[in-house]
């Protein structure tokens, strides 16, 4: 499927047409990037997946052109509003520029591990794109976009960007696709296209090894969650290592052991990595050992345990740790679960204020896109004050920069700060 350059406004006939309510037509205007199914009052055809639906007001004027999906309650997922223009490479390559851009000056030589493009909110709805050295990994969330995953992989490899996408590393090395699980069975049947498949370049024997501020982690962007590492949380990271000499830490839910490391650079006594995953544990293990030619690191003694760390919170109520992090995985994956993610939440800290020694930080984070940072903090500020113990709040955080989210969906991440 070639690049499909937009019609005039006066010749629109071949294309698919949608009118939509006034309420979509506002939300639009104010720059939501989605179109639901029930928002269309009109349309001058049958859509097909992928293809570039034109949008009209109630006066018959352009407002918008996006990517179609016939069977998501999602319909159209909006690329450009306003003035029509050319939807061609011309385009694409400029699209994928502007987002390379708004990253400069944000990493330097010791981090090679960072977004590129994050979806709606820089214009490439459903789709972002990961850099892990010289791996480039690209995941889409919506059908819409498999029918373009050829020229997504031109423009990627196009030579004008590569020294904007790798910097001192020259051209990717590869390219691998990652696929949201809901979109996996018509990618396969449909496409022929795997979650993991490598786009370009060889075969991988292992994770990728990149560094994140002068830390080296593995990625595991063929199997690993999202794009094989939670890049989002870097700046948090950076923020526990400035918190932890001299403390004994405690990280929940702790993956693949960024916390900790940190940590253990910025000298602390000890860390324990609490995770159910026996592969996670392991990866944080060859973190470790990536990194034993940094003194705290060696330094530090690091222990993992295999658990539900919700039971071991539960079930471990004495002092033990001056610095807990606890980071779960998304507890509200949709509106309904919304009450009972807070709820869980506040279990949490409730737990694991237990194990908080005096003068000791808590650190709580939420990665859930349903539950509000005005909810989430106050919940754990509730939750604090009902402990009885004296606290101090130094700071809250939210996504990075290379994580912008520039609509209210898009804001997920929030962690807070507490010393008691």
């Amino acid at each position: 499927m070639q690049f499909q350059p937009s019609l005039p406004p006066e010749n629109p006939a071949p294309r698919l047409r949608l009118k939509i309510t006034p309420t979509a037509d506002w939300k639009l205007r104010s720059g939501h990037p989605w179109l639901y199914a029930d928002s269309i009052i009109e349309q001058s055809r049958a859509g097909q997946l992928g293809e570039l639906a034109v949008i009209y007001d109630r006066h018959n004027n352009f407002l918008a052109i996006g990517l179609y999906d016939p069977e998501s309650p999602l319909r159209v997922r909006i690329l450009l509003l306003g003035k029509p223009r050319p939807i061609d490479s011309d385009w694409w390559r400029a699209h994928l520029l502007a987002a390379v851009q708004r990253r400069a000056g944000l990493f330097d030589a010791q981090t090679t591990g960072y977004r590129l493009i994050n979806g709606e909110s820089d214009g490439w709805p459903g789709l972002v794109l990961d850099r892990y050295d010289s791996t480039l990994v690209v995941k889409i969330y919506t059908a819409a976009w498999l029918p373009w995953l050829s020229e997504v992989k031109t423009i990627l490899t196009t030579a004008p960007l590569i020294p904007l996408l790798s910097g001192e590393l020259g051209a990717p090395s590869r390219i691998i696709l990652r696929l949201s699980r809901n979109i996996q069975p018509i990618a396969g049947r449909v496409f022929q296209l795997s979650d993991g498949q490598i786009l370009q370049g060889p075969a991988l024997d292992g994770p990728v090894i990149f560094l994140e501020s002068g830390l080296r982690f593995e990625a595991d962007v063929v199997r690993g969650q999202k794009t094989g590492f939670f890049l989002d949380q870097r700046e948090n990271r950076r923020l526990v290592e400035s918190l932890a000499r001299g403390r004994v830490v405690l990280n929940a839910f702790s993956f693949s052991g960024g916390f900790s490391l940190y940590a253990a650079r910025g000298g602390a006594a000890a860390v324990t990595d609490l995770d159910i995953s026996a592969h996670a544990l392991e990866a944080a293990r060859r973190n470790f050992e990536l990194n034993r030619s940094d003194p705290g690191v060696a330094n530090c003694r690091h222990n993992t345990v295999q658990t539900n760390a919700f039971d071991w919170l539960k079930s471990h109520s004495t002092p033990a740790f001056d610095l807990i992090i606890l980071d779960p995985p998304s507890l509200a994956k949709r509106e309904v679960e919304r009450s009972r993610a807070i709820q869980a939440y506040q279990q949490l800290v409730r737990h694991g204020l237990a194990s908080l020694l005096p003068g000791g930080i808590l650190a709580a984070s939420s990665c859930s896109a349903h539950v509000s940072a005005t909810e989430f903090f106050d919940a754990i500020r509730q939750t604090a004050q009902q402990s009885k113990r004296r606290f101090t709040e130094f700071q809250t955080t939210a996504e990075p920069a290379d994580h912008p989210a520039t609509f209210p969906e898009g804001k997920y991440l929030k962690c807070i700060y507490l010393k008691f």
